[in-house]
Formats: structure tokens, C-alpha cells, sequence
């Protein structure tokens, strides 16, 4: 049984002070030091006191003690980093494993049980392994109430893991400048008592419940966009961004090069769905390729009718 201290938030927390500490200490420690050190010498030698300089011929016992005092110190730094750091690389066999996916601008989290959700949702006092998956650029994934932090490399199989120690929610974001909307990609983590935690990842085994379903359906589809990203670089009031805007597109026709040839397309349900599943099969004119991936496994056929519905209701 995998516990961590309820006192932190991860079992990472007591590790990674203690090196913050003790590194924050003897920098303080030298910052006085060495300030009341320069004020004696200014004060001691200077130059209404000694006219004459003096050339000092310098001493070999003195340098051994300042090269050997900073080595001990540096090598005692490293070593609290380096065990606060160590454990962060070695993974418990026996661990609950979640997909976590950064794309431009937001991050989802994907369950054994295919269950997706954009916030992570984890059990109290079990080891969580998270999957890290990149789709476009870099990113890095940040818990900073659990002292975690690793790279997302487009490509690349990399790993994060923890175990929760505190009942509570936790913010979640990312540190690698990845684009325009770099400042907004955040989300947060909720730690939960494990029988809740089973209770609601067992609720469904497909994805979480979209959006709140009192609200009409535009608000939801809305709400859709604005979860997966998509406001990012698409507009609402006609603006040119990286993609096409929301405004004036639903019912209307749109020049699109499919391959090598330019076609004439009506913005209809299936040209929505076809834009999401595949995003470059169809590319508006004065758009760039490439630019937008796939939603195939991020975005379900209910979600993307509730997108229609919002689309509808802003281009009445």
C-alpha cells in the first residue's frame, strides 16, 4: 500500500523543499555574509586609511579554503537535489495509468476505461502514472502543490508520477511557451477519496458528461469549443485568425482546396464533422494546411452535434 504524508499535497513535496530549503539557506546564509564582509573591508581599508596601496603577494592556504568550502557546498546542493529529483524517475510497477494529451492549447486526460475528461481526476494516497503524449509542440506539464514537472516531446514516450496526498483541487499548467494561447493552456487536478474515485470513473465507460446539460444547446456547444481549444484560433465576430471564424460560416459556401483542386463547398453538418475528424482533407482558401490535427479521438459525435447547434444559433 502506497501512502504519502497528509501533511503534502504529493509524496514529492517533502524531497523537493528540503533541497529548496537548504539551497535557499546558504544563499542567504552567504548573501549576509558576504555583504557584511564587503562593508568591513570598505570601511577597514579605506582609502583615507591606507594612501599606499599594498601589492599582496597572494596566499596558497587561503585559495584551498575558498575553492574547497564552495566545492562541499555545491556538492551538498546536488545532493538533496538529487534526492529529492531520484525518486521522481522510478515509477511503481503497480500503478493506476492515465494518458495525459497537450495539444494547442489544452490538455485532456484519458482512463484506462477510455473515460476522457480536461480535468484529472485521481484517488488519495495511490501511485498515478501519467502517459505524457504531445500531438504538435513541446509542452510541459506542471502540478507545482506536488513539486512535479516533465517535458511533453512531440514523439517521444515520457512518463510523470506521483501519489496524491491531500483531498482537494490543484492546479495544473503549462511551462513551455507553446504558442499564442500559450498563458490560457490550464486546467487543475482533484484528488478524491478512493471510493468516490471509483464511483465516478465507473459512472461510464465513455467519455465524461460534455457540459452541463440545463443550459441550451448553443451554450453547450460553446462550451465544447471552448474545452478542446478551438477558440484559440478560431473567432466568434468574423476576425482572421489561424483558422476560419465561427461568423458567417454556417449555410454558407466555401472555397476549400481538397488535394490539388479548388472546389466549392456548403458549410453543412457534414462538412463541420468532416473539418474535426479531418482537418486538412478540406482547407479554406487563405488558410494554411497542416496548422490544425485531427479531433477523431477527442471529440464525439455528441459533442460535435452540439457544435452544429452553436454554429446555427450564431449565424442566425
Amino acid at each position: 500500500m502506497y501512502t504519502a504524508d497528509p501533511q503534502y499535497a504529493s509524496n514529492f513535496v517533502a524531497g523537493v523543499d528540503l533541497a529548496f530549503m537548504v539551497i535557499l539557506g546558504i544563499s542567504i546564509f552567504f548573501l549576509i555574509a558576504l555583504t557584511i564582509v564587503m562593508l568591513v573591508f570598505i570601511y577597514k581599508y579605506r582609502r583615507d586609511r591606507h594612501p599606499e596601496a599594498i601589492q599582496n603577494e597572494g596566499n596558497n592556504k587561503l585559495e584551498v579554503i575558498w575553492t574547497a568550502i564552495p566545492l562541499v557546498l555545491v556538492l551538498v546542493m546536488f545532493y538533496f537535489g538529487w534526492m529529492g529529483w531520484k525518486p521522481m524517475t522510478n515509477p511503481p510497477e503497480e500503478a493506476m495509468h492515465v494518458k495525459a494529451i497537450a495539444r494547442m492549447w489544452n490538455f485532456s486526460f484519458q482512463y484506462e476505461n477510455g473515460k476522457i475528461t480536461d480535468t484529472l481526476y485521481v484517488p488519495i494516497n495511490e501511485p498515478v502514472i501519467l502517459d505524457l503524449v504531445a500531438l504538435d509542440v513541446l509542452h510541459s506539464l506542471y502540478i507545482p502543490a506536488f513539486r512535479v514537472k516533465e517535458d511533453m516531446v512531440p514523439g517521444q514516450e515520457k512518463v510523470m508520477w506521483f501519489i496524491p496526498g491531500t483531498e482537494g483541487e490543484f492546479d495544473l499548467f503549462c511551462t513551455e511557451y507553446c504558442g499564442l494561447e500559450h498563458s490560457y493552456m490550464f486546467t487543475g487536478v482533484k484528488v478524491m477519496p478512493r471510493d468516490e474515485f471509483d464511483a465516478w470513473i465507473t459512472d461510464t465507460t465513455a467519455a465524461a458528461p460534455v457540459v452541463d446539460t440545463e443550459t441550451s444547446l448553443a451554450d453547450q456547444g460553446w462550451e465544447v469549443l471552448r474545452r478542446n481549444g478551438c477558440n484559440a484560433c478560431h473567432s466568434v465576430d468574423g476576425t482572421k485568425l489561424i483558422g476560419p471564424s465561427y461568423l458567417g460560416g454556417w449555410g454558407t459556401m466555401r472555397s476549400v482546396v481538397t488535394g490539388r483542386e479548388e472546389r466549392e463547398v456548403v458549410v453543412d453538418a457534414e462538412y463541420v464533422r468532416r473539418s474535426i475528424y479531418e482537418p486538412n482533407a478540406d482547407v479554406v482558401e487563405g488558410f494554411n494546411k497542416g496548422l490544425m490535427l485531427s479531433y477523431k479521438d477527442m471529440c464525439s459525435e455528441e459533442e460535435i452535434v452540439l457544435i452544429i447547434e452553436y454554429l446555427k444559433a450564431l449565424n442566425e
